[in-house]
């Protein structure tokens, strides 16, 4: 068997596992994702919580990152390849579109690692320092921020006839070799999230100590655990493709070598499937790991969603229900919303 015909092997099967773990990704994050923003919408204690704020930017950051994916996964098992080694402004857009939702995501997670730690801080001076509003200013200063920052870099991409879609400017090079992957999107967002979010948990194992209501302690260690379960999946998640791009900046290989570059984009799709799980598994990991998640969330999807839905569909057909039975139930939620 020739080697060319053992790197079109290699290409295929690169491109059928991006078509195939593009699908499930994609499923399995729009679900999760969609009903995240449920939940953190419509439950009474998350609506002022900053935590839940944090998250639910993330889950909106984490459905445009994944109908960008779905995208070249679509293009990928039409064309065979994602269209940005052969489209300038496509390579351009997508780069930049991934930069933002990269970087919203990672430093989201960031925000809510450190919000947990002032918000369980023993010291009253610092839970007062930390309010709703001011997280409002930083995520809007954080999203300024990745856009001019995701359009500066995204923009000293080019397509090369051998190379593809890569950073041509030396700058954007070293820039991206040195700082971008290492630091920004590597060590910097592992370092504060981790350390935050260990030290909110810290915080929690002190929290019955203090004068607080105990649905606000019960809140403070849910959302404590979640987090840090959050940062444990995105670290262990993030590392491996961080390592890989900063690997292929400084070494890219050409098309003119079929084997190599078809074992490189294997090794791609497999990091890229493992790398975009961080876009899917926020909800299902509070599900696995918080018990209390679990029945918020039944009672959103089943006792608030599910009930309004089947109340407009029986509005339709005219079946009207006697006036007090909305409100019996609205009570009834209120009183399980404290659970």
């Amino acid at each position: 068997m020739s080697s060319s015909s053992v790197s079109d092997g290699i290409l295929k099967l690169a491109t059928q596992y991006s078509l195939y773990t593009g699908c499930v990704i994609f499923s399995f994050g729009v679900i999760g994702n969609v009903l995240n923003l449920l939940v953190f919408t419509q439950f009474k204690q998350f609506r002022t919580n900053r935590c839940a704020f944090y998250i639910t930017i993330e889950s909106i950051s984490n459905l445009l990152y994944q109908f960008l994916t779905i995208s070249l996964t679509i293009l990928t098992s039409i064309s065979g390849d994602d269209a940005t080694g052969r489209f300038f402004i496509w390579c351009k857009f997508k780069n930049i579109l991934a930069q933002i939702c990269g970087l919203t995501t990672l430093y989201i997670i960031c925000f809510s690692a450190v919000d947990q730690f002032f918000s369980t801080n023993h010291r009253f001076s610092l839970r007062q320092m930390c309010t709703l509003k001011l997280g409002r200013y930083f995520a809007f200063i954080l999203i300024c921020f990745v856009i001019i920052h995701s359009i500066a870099l995204g923009s000293s991409f080019s397509v090369q006839p051998t190379l593809g879609c890569v950073l041509s400017n030396y700058v954007a090079v070293q820039y991206s070799t040195y700082f971008f992957y290492p630091v920004l999107i590597g060590v910097l967002p592992v370092v504060i999230a981790s350390s935050f979010s260990i030290l909110a948990y810290h915080n929690v194992r002190r929290i019955v100590r203090r004068q607080l209501p105990i649905v606000r302690r019960k809140l403070d260690k849910q959302i404590t655990a979640m987090v840090l379960m959050r940062v444990i999946a995105f670290v262990f998640l993030l590392l491996p493709f961080i390592t890989y791009r900063i690997y292929t900046i400084n070494f890219p290989v050409s098309r003119s070598v079929p084997m190599t570059f078809a074992i490189g984009k294997l090794v791609q799709a497999i990091l890229t499937s493992i790398y975009t799980i961080n876009y899917v598994i926020n909800f299902y990991l509070f599900i696995i790991f918080s018990s209390r998640f679990r029945r918020q969330a039944k009672v959103v999807l089943v006792k608030k969603c599910w009930q309004r839905w089947k109340y407009w569909c029986c509005s339709i057909n005219n079946q009207i229900e006697p006036a007090n039975i909305p409100e019996t139930r609205n009570s009834q939620i209120e009183s399980e919303e404290n659970i």
